[in-house]
């Protein structure tokens, strides 16, 4: 499918050094995964200690209750024992080295930012999908809310016409990100809804356009085949459209985001991931095992409830934010 040229955003747009996330929010944000993980590196020994398998075994223990997940784990694990063997690795900070390297190397690949063409020449179209409950219509608030602050002109079509308060929900969204929503009655055709949406956003001149859609499980096969018309109908208009189909997963699911991600992923396939509520789970490891599982670029995480706390995803920030338990947080 043809899309926009990838260019890189101005100086003062999302992707501006100045502008990037402080690792203190994540620290913030991941506070309950990285004290799991913090209070049991400490419990293990302190910095400068011998290694063996026992070690070995409690970190497994550790990275699969942050739910890492059982193959990211062992694949983890199997690489550090063959440092220990080699000798390689014999004190416990050389240790911890290591396992920040390959917990980089696992998001390695889904380590791709969303990229919006400068002054694109329609707009770029943002379609969001999930079940509901995963926080998707206050992510998609949040969303326009940080295109907006990067530069950028946004706009929302409230495209999820099946759930009654989700056009209203949206409208308040909007109003807080200032940006303008397209809405009709409930019961609408979804797909008229993101349809007059373009138009609009096309008339202004506006960049961004974000498409909220109702949230369905892959079971439900109706809804499904709406989302597929939504998508039709935006590829009429524009044949680039749209550009990027993101799926949005709540943290505190743990293992059943995987199965969200791979449902969805076969019906429209996906081409980002953001993942809310991470603030609120212990098991913030959830994040590699999607990254392993479904090779999805991770486009942004959410770690809180306020419009600013949907961070662009930076995986050196994070895999430091998480193993950063052994310093103090007060």
């Amino acid at each position: 499918m043809p899309t926009h040229p990838t260019a890189k955003l101005p100086p003062d747009a999302l992707h501006d050094p100045t502008k990037r996330l402080a690792t203190m929010g994540f620290r913030e944000g991941l506070r309950r995964t990285r004290e799991r993980l913090g209070a049991g590196f400490v419990r293990l020994t302190h910095v400068g200690a011998s290694i063996d398998a026992t070690t070995l075994e409690q970190i497994e223990t550790l990275l699969l209750e942050a739910d890492v997940g059982v193959e990211t784990t062992e694949r983890i694990i199997a690489r550090l024992a063959l440092h220990v063997k080699r000798r390689e690795l014999s004190r416990m900070d050389r240790l911890f080295q290591a396992l920040r390297a390959e917990l980089l190397e696992n998001l390695a690949p889904v380590s791709r930012p969303l990229i919006i063409p400068p002054s694109p020449p329609s707009p770029f179209v943002v379609l969001m999908v999930g079940v509901n409950g995963t926080g998707k219509t206050t992510t998609i608030g949040k969303l326009a809310h940080l295109f907006r602050t990067s530069g950028r002109s946004v706009a929302v079509a409230a495209a999820d016409t099946f759930r009654a308060a989700a056009v209203e929900q949206l409208t308040v969204w909007g109003e807080r990100a200032g940006v303008p929503v397209t809405a009709k009655a409930g019961g609408s055709d979804p797909a008229a809804v993101a349809f007059e949406a373009f138009e609009n956003a096309t008339a202004r001149g506006t960049e961004v356009l974000i498409v909220d859609t109702a949230g369905r499980l892959h079971t439900q096969q109706n809804l499904m085949d709406q989302l597929k018309k939504i998508r039709r109908v935006l590829g009429k208009i524009d044949p680039g459209a749209p550009h990027e189909t993101m799926l949005v997963v709540d943290a505190t699911t743990g293992q059943n985001a995987l199965n969200q991600g791979a449902q969805f992923h076969e019906a429209v396939t996906l081409s980002g991931v953001t993942l809310t509520k991470l603030d609120g789970t212990a098991r913030g490891g959830i994040v590699f095992a999607l990254a392993e599982r479904l090779k999805i670029p991770i486009r942004f995480i959410g770690l809180g409830e306020e419009i600013d706390d949907l961070k662009e995803f930076d995986p050196a920030e994070f895999v430091d934010a998480l193993l950063d338990g052994s310093k103090s947080d007060h």
